[in-house]
């Protein structure tokens, strides 16, 4: 089954360009398209995608709220922020809300269609720009690494490189396994911590 993309944009432009992307892609079909957060709450409950691409400033509701409201109604669904806002701040209120990952709208064709398969299959995709914003931050806030308890050594290693920022690829290269090993660790990684997201198995590990 190809994968349900939603669109939540007020760029008519934006939003079209996606589209197009989305339903030429292998693998992948475009669910719905809404240019407020207003008609995205109306509608996505109907809907019912895999993922949807939330821009964070939208007329009205902006969409960090609309991803708040949503995940009370549809938790299964994956939030992927597209935005061009790269501050702290956006980016914590946009995880906090219920986002899996968080990219700019910079991000290349082929990145962004890799994204939507890595939150539909269980990552957190940021890029590392953006992942390494979050570690600063957090390392700023005077938190200093802590090893977490009950992970194994291997598990404690790629845990370290979620913390650097790395992604899910360069990850499987540093450490000489294959993504979707990656893969498996982390989501043990994320049970034994107790965590749902990249950004909170980050911070546990970074002791806040």
């Amino acid at each position: 089954m190809p994968i349900a993309v939603s669109i939540v944009e007020d760029s008519e432009q934006v939003r079209q360009t996606l589209a197009r992307l989305i339903n030429r892609a292998e693998g992948f079909r475009c669910a719905s398209q809404y240019g407020s957060a207003e008609d995205a709450i109306a509608g996505l409950p109907r809907d019912r995608p895999d993922v949807v691409l939330m821009d964070i400033n939208l007329p009205g509701m902006n969409g960090v709220e609309c991803v708040r409201r949503l995940k009370k109604t549809i938790p299964e669904v994956q939030f992927l922020m597209l935005t061009v806002y790269e501050d702290t701040d956006n980016i914590y209120n946009a995880l906090l809300a219920g986002a899996t990952g968080y990219l700019l709208k910079r991000t290349s064709r082929d990145e962004l269609l890799a994204a939507i398969r890595d939150v539909h299959r269980g990552g957190s995709p940021m890029t590392t720009h953006i992942a390494r914003k979050v570690v600063q931050s957090l390392q700023r806030a005077g938190a200093s690494p802590q090893p977490a308890e009950n992970l194994s050594p291997r598990e404690q290693e790629v845990l370290d490189d979620l913390a650097r920022g790395f992604l899910y690829k360069e990850i499987a290269d540093n450490l000489g396994i294959s993504y979707e090993t990656v893969h498996t660790y982390i989501r043990r990684i994320y049970e034994k911590l107790q965590v749902r997201t990249r950004t909170e198995a980050v911070a546990k590990f970074l002791g806040r």
